[in-house]
């Protein structure tokens, strides 16, 4: 190693995520990727379903919330 320019020894690999609002970045040895790739497949997987889970949700409140509302305060004709 050389004090003033030292080499780096790579390949490096980081995983980075958001927890609890803050970013966390964490290096994964390289024995460990091939083990964390499946991890990171289903996380994405459960990521997109729950998308659609909330985007769903969100769509079905505003069905009977706001469109109930709605025609709650629309007078009636007689």
């Amino acid at each position: 190693m050389h004090p003033e320019k030292p080499q780096k020894h790579g390949p490096y690999y980081k995983l980075g995520y958001v927890h609890r609002g803050k970013r966390v970045c964490r290096f994964v040895r390289a024995a460990c990727v091939d083990d964390l790739k499946p991890q990171l497949a289903s996380y994405k997987t459960f990521r997109a379903l729950m998308d659609k889970w909330v985007a769903l949700s969100i769509q079905r409140g505003k069905a009977e919330f706001f469109e109930s509302a709605a025609k709650a305060r629309l007078p009636k004709s007689t």
